[in-house]
Formats: structure tokens, sequence, C-alpha cells
């Protein structure tokens, strides 16, 4: 099939597809529930289907260890891990493409304290033992799908026990959606005034069912709002303005890059939005790094986005290693990069420490499939000055 692309200002009405961040959650309160629980606006894509193979395979009968083939989805994996271990004393883990690849430290310093065996070799990651109650500590900059995970499994053991973040966290809307979705289910997790907040897990609860609708996926509506911060004019149905996904504040971001000048956000809490808002800050107007305005002859070398990761979240264990997505990070020279964004890691989940630029800052040589695509798009702008490090 053969298209052809008019160069023009975008118009009309989107739905964007459903969250597959609260789907997973959904489907996993649901399963944990028994029977009765409906959901509504569940989309069937792999990574789901990932969710709902793994979540009968749980319902099996059997006494050894049961196999769970989470497929491609790093949120089926990392979130069943404990949930099996609570449920069925550990499990045989395996995944397609590069799945078994992503780091699990985080569970593994806490296997370590809890006396949990654990082996990964050869794709198959095998897991023994009991979750208990008590105190588990993570790191705040790890992804937010291992304090998922503890928190949808601790409430289903016999006795109370706490989640203690040890550095600040940068994933919490995420955990705000993980919490949200236990209350629908019938489980309410308290959590203390301090920051970061420590999650006070009751146990010896049951999931109750419910009926739910999935939301629409801002981070997939974020592409038409960063098209209308351009000056398009898409309406985008579908998405809830209070909701508790983290991406929402695309919202606010746009607000920032359409108005003049420089401009500096933090995506340390929103990887996903790296795409859609470096699109955008390619092609807005600022100013140069010395603080001088463009003439009108040199607005095509625009700067992209200052980008800067909060200070006090350098650092610490699994930092650009755990986490779900780095998609950005500032340059180590007072963290800001003019004209361009830096991108890392080069797979979205690998954890590795390479950097290289995203046009327009440069080329894509090891960009991940969505730095990949943007930096095409972005390659094709004849008015992005490139930027090599």
């Amino acid at each position: 099939m053969n298209l052809t692309i008019t160069p023009g200002k975008l118009a009309g009405t989107v739905t964007p597809p459903p969250s597959k961040s609260q789907a997973h959650r959904c489907l996993i309160a649901a399963a944990l529930a028994g029977e009765g629980s409906v959901i509504h606006n569940l989309a069937g894509s792999q990574d789901i289907r990932a969710t709902r193979r793994c979540m009968e395979e749980l319902k099996t009968n059997r006494n050894t260890l049961l196999e769970f083939n989470c497929g491609e989805s790093g949120s089926t994996l990392r979130f069943l891990i404990p949930i099996a271990l609570a449920l069925r004393g550990g499990g045989i883990f395996t995944g397609q493409g590069r799945l078994m690849e992503r780091p699990q430290q985080p569970y593994f310093d806490l296997f370590d304290e809890k006396g949990i065996r654990y082996e990964q070799r050869d794709g198959v990651l095998t897991v023994e033992g009991r979750l208990t109650p008590g105190e588990y500590r993570l790191p705040g900059n790890v992804s937010s799908q291992f304090f998922t995970g503890l928190l949808m499994a601790l409430p289903l053991l016999d006795g109370p026990s706490a989640i203690i973040p040890t550095t600040p966290l940068e994933s919490e809307g995420y955990i705000g959606m993980t919490l949200d979705v236990m209350h629908t289910f019938g489980i309410d997790i308290a959590s203390t005034r301090s920051l970061p907040p420590h999650y006070l897990i009751p146990g010896g609860f049951r999931y109750r069912s419910a009926e739910v609708t999935v939301e629409g996926d801002w981070s997939q509506a974020a592409f038409w709002y960063a098209a209308n911060c351009l000056g398009c004019a898409v309406n985008v149905r579908g998405v809830t303005r209070h909701s508790t996904q983290g991406d929402r504040i695309i919202e606010s971001h746009c607000l920032e890059l359409s108005q003049p000048g420089d401009t500096e956000i933090d995506m340390s809490g929103c990887p996903d939005l790296a795409p859609p808002v470096a699109a955008a800050a390619a092609v807005r107007r600022g100013n140069d790094p010395a603080g001088q305005r463009r003439t009108p002859a040199h607005q095509g070398e625009r700067p992209a986005l200052h980008h800067r990761r909060r200070p006090e979240r350098h650092g610490g264990a699994g930092d650009g290693v755990s986490r779900q997505s780095d998609r950005l990070r500032a340059g180590q020279s007072g963290g800001r990069v003019y004209r361009g964004l830096l991108q890392r890691p080069p797979h979205r989940h690998d954890g590795g420490s390479r950097r290289h630029p995203l046009p327009g800052a440069g080329d894509a040589s090891g960009g991940g499939v969505r730095g990949e695509i943007l930096s095409r798009f972005l390659g094709t702008l004849p008015h992005v000055r490139r930027r090599f490090p």
C-alpha cells in the first residue's frame, strides 16, 4: 500500500488506545479477586495477552513450580514474580525478545535478604521460596514495576508489611495508579507523609471483584497534544482529566513549550513522554545558550529543550539501570543540552550506559525502537541544528 502525506496542520478527533499500564493492574487485581469482575475497554495487545495467560497459569492446580511465559512484557514479568512467590512459592519465568535481559537486581537484593532462591540462566528465571511479612526496602529511582509487584502481592500474606523507598521516588505517578486500582478492588494501602512516603500494607486481605473501565492512554494521547502545541487542532477523546496516570502532565509540558523562550522540563517521572515532547521541542521558539533571542533569519536553529533531572535523584543503586525506561538524560556538564537532547540507554530496558544524541542533536546509531523512530522524524526537519558530543 502506498500512502501520500501532504504537509499541513492536523485536525479532527482521535481516541487513544486504552492504557496498558492500567489494564495490567486491573487484570491482575480481577484475577486475584476470583470470579465476578468486569473490565471494559480492554485492548488485546500482546502484553495484555501475556498477563492474562500468566494469571490463568496461576490458577493451575499443580504441586510443581508453575511456568509463566511473559512474552515481551516487562510489566507482566515484574508484577508476577512477587505474586507467584506469595501464592505458589515461586515460578519459572520465560519470555521472548530481550525481555529476560532486563535487570531484576532490585528483586534479587530483596531475595538475598529474605532467603528466597533464584537462578537466571539461558533466558529462564527461576525463583523459589515464600514472601514473608516485613519490611521491603527499594531505591526510589528503580522502575515503579518493582514497587507495583510488591504492593499487589504483600496484602496476600498473613501479616502486615511495609515498602520503604530509600531514595526519592522517580515514578510516583505509576505507584499512584497501582494504589488506585487496588482501592477499586477492595484493598487500601496507607502511606506516611514522609518524603519519600512509606507504604504500610495490611496482611490477610482479599481482593474483591469490581467493574472498571480502562482509561485512554495519556502517553499515546501525548503525541496529539504535542501536535496541538505546534498549532494543530486535534480533539482528543477518551482520556480522564483527573487520571492517576503520570503522563497526564503532558498538558503542562505542552503549555510550557507553547511559550516563547528557553524552557527546562524535568522528565524523570514521565520518561514515556520523551518522544512527543522532543518532537515538539525541536521546532519551537527558544533562546540560544547565551540567552540572546534569535533573529528571524536564525529561527531554524532554535534549541530543542533543556532536559533536567532533579539533582537529588542522581546516583543511588539502580540509577539508569533498573528503571523501566530512561529515555533522556541531560549532559553531565550542568545537566543541560542546547539544540538537542541526549538519549540513554540505547535499548529502553537494557540499562546500558552508552550516550548518543538524538536528532536534532546527532545520529540514531544506538537507538532503541522509539529512539529510532524519533530520530528518523527529527532528522527530516530542515531547521534542526545538529549537535555532536
